[in-house]
């Protein structure tokens, strides 16, 4: 059996930050949520695929240096995925470009797939499949979350058995609880909608829950939205109800917007 609890499948990327912060950090959501379930003492493994170049070894390197198992991380003919940022002069990020790379060309192997269907969790993060992974995983009785936000094509979004779905929706409570309900219509069996600043809700079906966000400093918000998840996703698994795990994943993030990226983390380069 593995050694590890949580299985993180997807995407991860170098982040590159422009003025003012001109760092490139490791990141991608669920090389993030990883990351943040072994930082709070989860173990944690990540699946995904990197390039054979210098931004993978460095990723491979920052996943050692925080515990996370990356014996399942493949290394492809590709460069590693990066993304380039910018900031309004109100500090709001814009993504100015992606190069999804050896991200993009990720799915897991027979033998991932052997391994993961023997994981007490799984989170998948960007995985352009088609949604593959997902229906082998639930067929397979595993509980399985999903950010929906993060994906792009309506067949990697479908939320149908997914035990737990996270999505976003802008700053409007309102539009998150119509998508919440959206979601478990569609067969979530949960459903946790982000809006930003404004907090979150969740719906299980039955069982509304709701926050506000945690007042903070904001440095950066990159990747506060996986935090989030990783800290929801620790919390249901430790037996809390989804107030409880709302309150958790809102804390996670506000510390995550206390630093550039994701997690904290020496700068892997600077940027020109």
């Amino acid at each position: 059996m593995p050694s590890f609890d949580f299985a993180c499948v997807g995407d991860n990327c170098i982040d590159r930050f422009g003025a003012p912060l001109h760092q490139m950090l490791v990141g991608g959501n669920a090389l993030n949520v990883a990351v943040q379930l072994a930082r709070h003492g989860e173990k944690s493994a990540y699946f995904g695929a990197v390039g054979r170049d210098i931004d993978g070894d460095v990723t491979i390197k920052t996943l050692n240096q925080n515990n996370v198992s990356n014996v399942h991380t493949q290394r492809l003919d590709a460069p590693t995925a990066y993304t380039n940022l910018s900031f309004t002069p109100a500090g709001d990020r814009i993504i100015d470009f992606e190069e999804f790379g050896a991200s993009g060309l990720y799915r897991p192997s027979c033998a991932d797939l052997d391994i993961l269907k023997k994981m007490r969790h799984v989170h998948i993060g960007w995985l352009k499949d088609g949604g593959t992974t997902k229906r082998f995983l639930r067929g397979h009785n595993v509980f399985v979350s999903q950010d929906l936000g993060v994906n792009a094509a309506p067949i990697d979004k479908d939320p149908q058995d997914l035990s737990l779905a996270f999505d976003s929706a802008g700053d409007d409570k309102s539009v998150a609880r119509t998508r919440a309900i959206d979601l478990i219509k569609k067969g979530a069996k949960c459903a946790i909608v982000s809006c930003g600043a404004k907090g979150s809700v969740g719906f299980d079906g039955h069982d509304w829950a709701e926050t506000n966000s945690t007042p903070v400093n904001v440095v950066d918000t990159t990747g506060a939205g996986d935090s989030f998840a990783a800290g929801v996703i620790a919390a249901l698994h430790k037996g809390k109800n989804l107030q409880q795990s709302l309150e958790q994943g809102r804390d996670w993030a506000a510390l995550t917007c206390g630093h550039p990226g994701g997690f904290p983390q020496k700068m892997a380069s600077q940027t020109p």
